[in-house]
């Protein structure tokens, strides 16, 4: 079983005056956790050490951390509570898991201990809305997986347009992988359409007109 670190055992850990927390291969470390370890001054390290905050005493390697389990006396065991927020995350209902802990997660990744390597659960990333207001705020969504924060030159992630149209001049470079659906981009007096399995590339500077006549879903990185 994996073991959970959220932000609230960083936090936990910082009033207890650690300054490192030992985890293992078998450690899932939310991105909040990772935020406030950096803020707290706090350290990811492998090895084996004395239990950190979220973990019980004397439990085997990954097993339940206790930073969600329920207050002592009511009766409900931590190893039921673990056990069910594991379900949750290996059938991907993040938002539940979320809601349990008291974090809101964009996604559920995992990292090497040394941040080279990050895998991210696609069936837990939430979506955002890319306009914040106007016809659209229901039509264009993304997701983005990997940016800065993961000191990465490059920013990737998914993003769905739903019937609609929309002006959009690039910033730098960006490519797109057509997972599903159709985009069109119009650039002046020319249209390009692009069907799944089809890669779109655009320079900086690009002053285009983004759409889809049906629900497209593509795969984009920019740099």
């Amino acid at each position: 079983m994996k073991k959970l670190i959220c932000a609230d055992c960083v936090e936990k850990a910082a009033e207890q005056g650690q300054k490192v927390i030992y985890i293992d291969e078998c450690t899932l470390i939310t991105p909040s956790a990772k935020d406030a370890a950096a803020a707290e001054g706090i350290e990811f390290c492998c090895g084996e050490a004395p239990a950190p905050c979220c973990e019980e005493p004397a439990k085997a390697p990954c097993e339940a951390p206790a930073a969600c389990e329920a207050p002592a006396g009511n009766g409900i065991d931590s190893n039921v509570i673990y056990n069910a927020l594991k379900a949750l995350l290996d059938n991907g209902m993040l938002d539940k898991v979320a809601d349990i802990c008291g974090q809101n997660i964009p996604y559920v990744s995992e990292s090497s201990c040394d941040n080279v390597v990050k895998l991210v659960r696609g069936n837990s990333a939430q979506w955002l809305p890319l306009f914040e207001e106007g016809p659209l705020v229901d039509k264009v969504y993304y997701n983005e997986l990997v940016n800065a924060d993961d000191g990465s030159q490059i920013n990737a992630g998914f993003i769905t347009i739903d019937n609609c149209e929309f002006p959009w001049l690039t910033e730098c470079q960006e490519m797109y992988y057509i997972v599903e659906g159709t985009l069109t981009i119009k650039k002046g007096n020319q249209t390009f359409v692009a069907n799944a399995g089809d890669v779109m590339f655009f320079d900086k500077g690009a002053d285009l007109t983004f759409g889809s006549p049906n629900k497209m879903k593509a795969f984009y990185a920019t740099h």
